[in-house]
């Protein structure tokens, strides 16, 4: 109470988020198996996903097999809490917290991110944690990332 407030002049300064804070869900949809986990544990409901089956040809002597493949992943900002069920609950790691926080809209409608924005938010992911000294590499980073120590991790 001693000391004068500090006013930043937002948008001309940028705030300082704290390490891992949450603004927009991104997609890594490469990971995405279409298992349908995160938008059946999702609270509000505001996670969109459509799918159909492909049947892909029989190797020598086998069968052919049948993989599901992405037609539609949205998550409607305008109804998600932000309680990051989703994200825990995905077992393929396709779904990550992004810092970004400005992607506000004049209208509701625009509030639901289609997989092309979701797959945009995935470049501001930042990488994950180090790990202790003597520890092996995170799984999530490429083999030429290790070598060079520079770049995005995604």
């Amino acid at each position: 109470m001693t000391r004068r407030s500090i006013t930043r002049q937002y948008p001309e300064v940028q705030p300082d988020l704290p390490p891992r804070s949450r603004g927009v869900i991104a997609l890594f949809e490469e990971n995405c198996t279409v298992c349908m986990l995160c938008a059946r544990e999702c609270p509000d409901w505001c996670i969109y996903i459509d799918s159909h089956k492909e049947t892909l040809p029989a190797p020598e002597g086998g069968r052919p097999r049948v993989r599901n493949v992405l037609d539609r992943f949205a998550i409607d900002f305008a109804l998600c809490m932000y309680c990051g069920i989703c994200i825990e609950a995905c077992p393929f790691d396709a779904l990550f917290w992004s810092p970004e926080f400005e992607y506000a809209e004049y209208d509701i409608a625009e509030l639901t991110h289609e997989r092309e924005r979701l797959r945009e938010w995935m470049w501001t992911v930042p990488p994950p944690p180090a790990h202790d000294k003597g520890a092996e590499p995170p799984r999530e980073l490429p083999k030429d990332r290790l070598s060079t120590g520079g770049g995005k991790a995604r």
